[in-house]
């Protein structure tokens, strides 16, 4: 018997508030939870690490307010993180969520996450076995061979998912290659074919939908936040704690080039500048990932939070 949930009777869907960094999905998403006694659940594959608060742009205690937030700070820096242990703890708090009779308000900027989420997907292989040996070969090879070459591989074995994941995001890039390997179809060929459980629950996802230079300028904006509050000390911490390079806590732009600043081969602007141009390639990404999903994702104009968020609830009516 398939679990009802009397919130649902209110709401037909529950809102995921997406979009590329600095577009203002959490303040939106806040309000969202303010005006409908809502609950915020975290889709920011960053934001997962306790510890590393102004680089991946988390809302401050003041922000939050007395909004449950879930999905934030819950594994030390280093620790892997996939999407199927993403999905596997989110559901289940999503269902608490329901079950309480709150509205789950999900929020971040992570595709494969939101992705997920929408259309159920599964990411688990079916041959666990042959895709941890395929990573293991392949992870002897990117040191033997270097991650550029490796990722001009995934270029050419699967151009879609190349397009998704960023050349250093070493991790995924293996993800990815070892699906190939393992299972003789491509990472992206293997996602469209696990839409196949369908959905958990009814979501509907939203995107703020900013004119390009507008977004470019809020992000140059907000770099300089950043170091501001702190993020130069931020990155000495994760530094200080002798992470794994390679781990994906490194990926989060921000950290990686303040860490060439910390190891003195950059002045602070000149990584404050790479920061801005990495962020501004990342939302790009973030851009054309929502778009590829066309008519699932629902556009709102800029606006401010409180009216966005009566606009979004009653889309989700």
């Amino acid at each position: 018997m398939v679990k009802t949930y009397p919130i649902l009777e209110k709401y037909s869907f529950i809102p995921i508030i997406a979009g590329p960094t600095a577009s203002g999905k959490s303040a939106l998403a806040l309000e969202i939870c303010r005006e409908a006694g809502g609950e915020l659940v975290c889709a920011d594959s960053m934001q997962i690490y306790r510890g590393l608060d102004i680089g991946t742009a988390k809302d401050s205690r003041e922000e939050i307010g007395d909004v449950p937030h879930y999905l934030t700070d819950i594994v030390d820096p280093g620790t892997d993180f996939s999407v199927y242990d993403y999905v596997s703890t989110a559901l289940p708090i999503i269902g608490d969520i329901l079950g309480r009779g709150r509205l789950p308000v999900i929020c971040g900027g992570t595709g494969q996450y939101i992705s997920s989420l929408l259309y159920g997907l599964d990411y688990g292989t079916g041959d666990e076995k042959a895709e941890q040996e395929a990573t293991l070969e392949l992870e002897k090879e990117l040191e033997r061979i270097g991650p550029d070459a490796l990722y001009e591989r995934l270029v050419q074995e699967d151009p879609e998912a190349a397009e998704l994941i960023h050349p250093n995001n070493t991790r995924r890039v293996i993800r990815a290659l070892a699906v190939h390997k393992a299972l003789g179809i491509t990472f992206s060929e293997k996602n469209k074919k696990s839409k196949t459980a369908g959905p958990a629950f009814p979501f509907k996802v939203f995107m703020i939908d900013w004119d390009r230079e507008i977004l470019y300028d809020r992000i140059n904006r907000r770099v300089g936040v950043m170091v501001e509050n702190g993020l130069v000390e931020e990155a000495k911490m994760l530094k200080s704690l002798n992470v794994d390079r390679t781990s994906t806590c490194w990926q989060a732009i921000g950290y990686k080039e303040m860490l060439r600043f910390l190891d003195g081969e950059e002045t602070l602007e000149q990584a404050c500048d790479r920061i801005r141009i990495g962020t501004r390639h990342y939302a790009k990404r973030q851009l054309t990932w929502l778009r590829g999903m066309g008519d699932d994702v629902t556009r709102i104009e800029p606006a401010d939070p409180a009216v966005n968020a009566k606009i979004v609830l009653e889309l989700c009516k």
